[in-house]
């Protein structure tokens, strides 16, 4: 096989490929037998219908189709590797001249990633936000604390927002009772959005025995639909919160006094925020990069993305939001297109150990077991994605670990222990510092 390569352009190339028949000799064959199986020819027995006979009523040419349909996808792919393509989407194949028992020649057409050209990363500054713990950081982890040690009170008034209610649910489309769609005694915070469309505004004012109908979008329902729901509220608590002070200290942790708690709570915010120190420079490196590099995305992948997205959605004609999600698929592959090349410069491998942690950290953030996780990514056919997650990670942190970060006082941050993590610095939220706590 001879193979040759032209760039068209910085994401599509042609491959132009001559085969000498001796290449395509066996898929002949192989040919002939599975035209054998297929036809019906008295006096022979199906698959042992001799070759001439299949010429004489089928017709070779039907034959050389099906060995070139079926080799065709081999010799490209080989051309593909000979030529180092890094082929995405889907080739444009082009068979110019079959030759019997000489030759067979064909062009590709594909898209292909671009090259994307990596700096001298020792080079590289980033900057990012000082490490700062305000009061009003440390007051906010204190009144969480308070929530988890208040009490429910009842009281006979009109709801207000942060008030708990006690609801009967009846949810009904086009006046009949939806199946499954009734709940009682649900204990709901006011004001919190986290359930029904509509509701929270509803329930301000009302008072325990009363009844309200509404309409509003039920799960399931197209966007645009709608149902009713009827809430019925049963009782209506305020919140009770302990006061600060060193007793509350005591009740809700370790500690003696609210002054060694706050001290407590500060160690540890300013831990959070060394952590998401490692994060922004993270982002602010490939928001660097991004800026700084013409990334050239092929516009027939982005043309497929975005009708899928929008199919998906049941928007295709709608042309201000096709200009809004082609944005969003540009920046994506831009995105992508940069961190595989970083993967590709610093050949990074992950370990089975590696992809197990990162599994491990994120299914508990899903609230999940890690083999349920592991379970759900198979069966949505995500696990090459998360092994994708796992290994630009590391890429990044690879190269964190030339750059110099600094903060805005102008200090110089170590990242070395976060370029030795196999998964990104990602963003604690100082709420889950109660838990601590």
């Amino acid at each position: 096989m001879k193979s040759s390569v032209e760039v068209l352009s910085p994401t599509r190339v042609r491959l132009d490929v001559e085969v000498a028949y001796s290449e395509l000799e066996s898929h002949v064959a192989n040919a002939y037998k599975k035209v054998a199986t297929q036809v019906n020819i008295p006096g022979f027995r199906k698959g042992k219908i001799p070759a001439s006979m299949i010429d004489q009523r089928v017709g070779r040419g039907a034959v050389i189709d099906e060995a070139i349909n079926t080799a065709l996808p081999l010799f490209y792919g080989q051309a593909a590797r000979e030529h180092s393509v890094a082929v995405i989407g889907r080739p444009e194949v082009d068979v110019k001249e079959f030759v019997d028992n000489d030759k067979l020649v064909f062009t590709v057409e594909v898209d292909v990633r671009p090259e994307v050209v990596m700096p001298d990363f020792s080079k590289i500054t980033i900057e990012v936000d000082d490490v700062v713990v305000a009061d009003a950081d440390v007051d906010e982890q204190i009144e969480s604390l308070r929530t988890r040690f208040g009490t429910l009170t009842t009281v006979e008034r009109e709801v207000k927002n942060g008030d708990f209610t006690t609801l009967d649910m009846t949810a009904f489309i086009d006046g009949k009772e939806v199946d499954g769609g009734q709940a009682n005694d649900i204990s709901y915070e006011v004001g919190s959005d986290k359930m029904i469309d509509g509701l929270d505004e509803k329930l301000i004012g009302m008072k325990a025995g009363d009844v309200k109908t509404f309409e509003t979008q039920l799960v399931g329902q197209q966007e645009g639909e709608k149902g009713e729901v009827t809430a019925t509220v049963k009782a209506v608590k305020e919140r009770e919160l302990p006061p600060v002070d060193d007793a509350f200290a005591k009740l809700a942790s370790e500690f003696d006094t609210l002054a060694e708690l706050k001290a407590d709570f500060v160690t540890r915010l300013e831990r959070v925020k060394k952590m998401e120190q490692g994060a922004q420079a993270r982002d602010r490196l490939v928001e660097k990069l991004l800026a700084e590099n013409e990334i050239p995305v092929p516009d027939n992948l982005v043309e497929l993305e975005v009708n899928d997205h929008l199919e998906g959605e049941g928007r295709l004609e709608d042309a201000e939001h096709r200009a809004e999600v082609d944005g969003q698929v540009r920046s994506s592959l831009k995105s992508d297109f940069l961190l595989d090349a970083i993967v590709a410069t610093e050949d990074v491998q992950v370990t089975e150990i590696e992809l197990t942690e990162y599994l491990v950290r994120t299914s508990q953030r899903y609230g999940m077991a890690p083999q349920q996780f592991a379970e759900e990514l198979q069966k949505a056919g995500q696990i090459q994605q998360l092994v994708a997650e796992v290994t630009r990670a590391k890429a990044l942190a690879s190269v964190l670990g030339r750059i110099t970060v600094k903060d805005a006082s102008g200090n110089v941050i170590d990242l070395e222990a976060l370029a030795a993590q196999p998964t990104p610095a990602d963003s604690v939220n100082p709420a889950d510092l109660v838990d601590e706590a």
